[in-house]
């Protein structure tokens, strides 16, 4: 069996000089490679790392990893964490040696990186009809037999742009496709079953696309509850069910069937578990991203593990460190840090620590809270009862939403409990 990822394309990772395009780096690293500054095992805060600087906290991404892994195994899911969260090829290898059976894209683009640093197995969750792509999609099939797309089918004319564009492409091998199932006021996917059966027959007439089972996103629809997401979650097995009793499996190896973000796993493990046997094995695969760091907001107040007695809990990895460049008046602070450097998209960081610049302690951040932030800056209201701030002091925030706060930060150094960088994680976005 093909390695699910290159592992010699994701060490090359290592061998990339290092200069002004990685913020936050100790600019005296300029010249060395990547592996050269991790085994020098700098620490993030004495050294000559610039501030901000974003670090992933080793231990809490070992946990997170571990604790997927054993989630997945135990509830009998297959896994695809969404790629999307952190584009990181070495996190991608990771959660690949952690069980992981391959790779969830949102896009061709995103698709691409995994490719280049060899992932075998891709689910590329949305509908493909720009036929730049699919050339692109029929190439790498071609290229390569033991590279595994499976991606979403929405509409006829979805299927008809989808065919005629691997047609033109002279396409070898089917592409692989499930028919994905939406909601009234949802994102996207088929709003009904009977045009579910309808995208099915179009699949069917062509010789382009293999339909090898159904796929959804349960957390955009509205107003979401436990009883809503249960309620989309048995349609979508119950078409599994009708589907496989139409025939329209005959043939294949694998029937897909395929939910689950980071808030209602559970749901999914749950309604999964009730699919009675089908015609062929059925791969149940959960597409959950978050989970690899975690959060301090979004995350944090969603994930199912807060209503999973027993099964553990995630660890928020992310956190900014900043220092304060300004006290120009009572009960305010400024920070180095803004729109540039954090998410703010779900909720605005939370002040969690500050280490003192002048002798290295660490102390809780109470009375502490951001209020606002500028494209370099963040607002922090201090209380009376917070302890003395002063100029030059290192704040750390916890950050909410991991997806839009790896799309500011090509390479982040991955620092063990006492700041000890061990190594860099480089993004691509």
């Amino acid at each position: 069996m093909a390695a699910a990822i290159a592992t010699d394309a994701v060490a090359r990772l290592a061998q990339e000089r290092l200069d002004h395009r990685f913020k936050g780096l100790p600019p005296d690293a300029d010249g060395r490679t990547v592996g050269e500054l991790a085994a020098e095992r700098r620490s993030l805060f004495t050294g000559g790392f610039t501030t901000p600087v974003l670090a992933l906290g080793a231990e809490a991404l070992d946990h997170n990893l571990a604790l997927m892994e054993r989630y997945s195994a135990g509830h009998d899911l297959a896994f695809a964490p969404h790629g999307k969260t952190t584009m990181a090829p070495r996190l991608f290898e990771r959660q690949l040696e952690h069980g992981a059976w391959g790779i969830t894209a949102a896009t061709p683009a995103q698709t691409r990186v995994y490719r280049a640093f060899g992932v075998r197995r891709i689910f590329l969750a949305n509908e493909v009809v720009d036929a730049a792509a699919l050339r692109w999609i029929a190439a790498e099939l071609a290229a390569d037999p033991d590279f595994r797309l499976v991606t979403y089918v929405d509409s006829v004319r979805g299927v008809e742009l989808m065919d005629a564009a691997l047609r033109e492409a002279g396409a070898g091998r089917p592409v692989d496709v499930v028919v994905e199932l939406g909601a009234d006021g949802a994102r996207t996917g088929v709003r009904d079953e009977a045009e579910c059966e309808r995208v099915a027959d179009a699949v069917a007439a062509t010789g382009t696309l293999r339909l090898v089972g159904l796929a959804g996103y349960e957390a955009e629809i509205p107003d979401a509850d436990g009883e809503a997401v249960r309620a989309w979650l048995l349609r979508l097995t119950g078409l599994a069910v009708a589907f496989d009793k139409a025939g329209r499996f005959d043939g294949v190896e694998e029937i897909v069937v395929s939910a689950g973000g980071s808030a209602w796993f559970d749901a999914v493990a749950e309604v999964f578990a009730q699919l009675p046997p089908l015609s062929a094995p059925v791969l149940k695969l959960l597409r959950s991203g978050a989970y690899v760091t975690h959060d301090d907001g979004q995350y944090r107040n969603k994930t199912p593990f807060n209503r999973l007695a027993g099964e553990g809990a995630l660890q928020p990895a992310l956190r900014l460190w900043t220092q304060v460049v300004s006290r120009p008046e009572p009960g305010m602070a400024y920070l180095n840090a803004g729109k540039r450097d954090v998410s703010y998209d779900l909720g605005l960081p939370e002040v969690q620590v500050v280490r003192s610049a002048r002798d290295g302690s660490l102390r809780p951040a109470t009375g502490l809270t951001v209020t606002r932030l500028a494209d370099q800056h963040a607002f922090v209201s201090v209380a009376e009862e917070a302890q003395a701030l002063e100029v030059g002091d290192w704040v750390g925030l916890g950050l909410s939403h991991p997806c839009t706060v790896f799309e500011k930060w090509p390479l982040i150094p991955l620092a063990t409990a006492d700041g000890t960088v061990t190594e860099y994680v480089r993004t691509f976005f």
